[in-house]
């Protein structure tokens, strides 16, 4: 029987006409009395009649309390919550109808760009791919445009969009067209895309939102009353909405949310200043940031290793020396969360391109990416110089002619075995 002092809810509960079976199956509390202090997971599949949530492939309370949560985060209208970033996506493409243009940026996740290609041809769309982070390529977004979607900072390189720039040319050329952008790596906390011109805002949840790496999702936030219904509809007839138990995995990590991207900031910031000092570390790329689109950023970096070194930064070798001397980095295709992780673009995230398009965009099997956790900088540090004293290229008091003498002198080995 339920504590003293505590109802069931429940008329009759006790019937002469009624088994005990099946007084034990209608046995409820009342809920309304219950006043929790954080929202439970409703793992229910449907609801009553008289319930505004109907059936939870339409809508769940854990939902509708993380979209509201990140429409005050994202300063949007509306949000509509999805499976996962890549779902958000699709929901959004499926805005577009045969014959229509879609405009793309060159520098984009692999995966993303292999959907754009599919879904393009199977929709009979034109796609053009531009490199966006140029005047030329934002000046050569065509005029029968029906949607441009990009992200800022890029996937790789960390290039910067302009999003009010290419507002303003995408309303000059074509009023209606869809402005849509990918907000994964900035976050709303330092980035707002819909206040600089952006018709859309969409993001994966399972980085920076979930940061724990154990749960996915993924949302988009928008303005416009029609297109957000239309989303919700398209994501009802899909059935692309979150599960209750990952939206409430979410939504309780959002309540930490601007901690750690503080702190991912932080350690960025001391970890670029770190590799800037290192010989095994060529170019380093990170965004450009303003107060007017990217007010900061940090968790995420790019780096190439020494081009002194052709053959470190032209071999899987020097990657792979480098990842498995590091003891705090996980590697694999997770990032943005609380631990911190290595992965190499060529083999990893761009893995879905084939080598000609992974070196049009750019990537070369010396590009590293290094996602910053929560770890104390100064033992990321150590756990960084182990790993380049490590590397056979990188022994240390070797100087960079005895480097070259061997490298040459290892290829004339290979040479000879041939």
């Amino acid at each position: 029987m339920p504590c003293k002092g505590y109802t069931t809810g429940m008329k009759n509960i006790r019937s002469q006409n009624q088994s005990t079976e099946t007084q034990s199956l209608h046995f409820r509390i009342n809920n309304a009395e219950t006043h929790p202090v954080a929202t439970p997971i409703y793992q229910n599949s449907a609801f009553t009649a008289d319930s505004p949530y109907f059936y939870t492939r339409k809508s769940n309370p854990n939902s509708v309390e993380l979209e509201g949560a990140l429409a005050i985060l994202e300063r949007s209208k509306h949000v509509v919550t999805t499976t996962t970033g890549m779902s958000a996506i699709m929901l959004v493409l499926q805005q577009l109808k045969p014959g229509d243009h879609l405009v793309v940026n060159q520098y984009i996740y692999g995966c993303s760009y292999k959907l754009f290609q599919r879904y393009a041809q199977q929709m009979n769309l034109t796609l053009t791919i531009l490199d966006l982070s140029e005047g030329v390529g934002r000046e050569s977004i065509p005029d029968d445009v029906s949607m441009v979607l990009f992200e800022t900072p890029t996937n790789p390189f960390l290039k910067t969009i302009p999003i009010a720039e290419v507002a303003e040319i995408m309303a000059k050329k074509n009023p209606k067209a869809l402005l849509v952008v990918d907000n994964t790596w900035a976050t709303a906390l330092f980035q707002n895309p819909l206040e600089c011109g952006a018709h859309v805002s969409l993001a994966s949840a399972t980085k920076y939102i979930s940061g724990h790496s154990d749960v996915m999702g993924g949302f988009i936030a928008v303005n416009d009353d029609q297109l957000a219904d239309d989303l919700l509809q398209s994501r009802f007839y899909s059935g692309a909405i979150l599960d209750p138990n990952s939206a409430w995995l979410l939504r309780r990590s959002l309540h930490t949310f601007p901690i750690r991207m503080r702190e991912h900031l932080r350690i960025t910031q001391t970890l670029a200043t770190f590799l800037k000092t290192r010989d095994e570390v060529g170019k380093i790329y990170l965004p450009e940031t303003s107060k007017n689109q990217l007010r900061s950023y940090g968790g995420i970096l790019f780096f190439e290793f020494s081009k002194d070194d052709s053959e470190l930064n032209s071999s899987e070798d020097g990657y792979t020396q480098f990842r498995d001397a590091l003891t705090l980095f996980d590697s694999g295709t997770g990032m943005a969360c609380v631990s911190s992780m290595v992965a190499q673009p060529w083999s990893g995230s761009h893995a879905s391109l084939c080598d000609v398009e992974k070196i049009e965009m750019g990537i070369n099997t010396g590009l590293v990416r290094l996602c910053f956790g929560l770890e104390d900088a100064d033992d990321l540090i150590r756990d960084l110089e182990n790993a380049f004293s490590a590397m056979s290229l990188f022994k240390p008091r070797e100087t960079k002619k005895e480097i070259r003498k061997r490298v040459v002198t290892r290829r004339a080995r290979r040479w000879t075995k041939r």
